[in-house]
């Protein structure tokens, strides 16, 4: 009697697009809070009620830069801890966390009132 083949219908090297996202998104989250912590000197030369336009703004902006940065490289993570039990969505959490990061900094344009 033959044996049976058995396939792996999985995805043997889910681990690239971990590995991709991992090269990518950090230097990218770096830039993107590097921007969102010198936004406020765009308006040095401003005047004061500019100024306390983009003062008011600013915080919720930061605060959802941080957070949406951090979910990006959670998001890193997690690719690399479902790369071996489910590579599928690994390959999904590692294309999506550097479109995480370009969404939270257009979340920050947005979300500042400039000058």
């Amino acid at each position: 009697m033959s044996q049976p083949i058995v396939t792996n219908d999985r995805p043997r090297h889910a681990w690239i697009a971990s590995l991709l996202a991992t090269i990518v998104t950090p230097p990218l989250v770096y830039v993107a809070l590097l921007y969102s912590m010198f936004a406020p000197m765009a308006c040095d030369s401003c005047s004061d009620a500019d100024a306390d336009r983009l003062e008011a703004t600013f915080a919720p902006a930061f605060t959802v830069s941080c957070c949406g940065l951090l979910l990006a490289l959670i998001t890193v993570v997690a690719s690399w801890a479902l790369t071996r039990r489910r590579p599928p969505a690994a390959i999904g959490l590692a294309v999506t966390a550097p479109f995480v990061v370009v969404l939270t900094w257009a979340v920050f344009m947005t979300i500042i009132d400039w000058p």
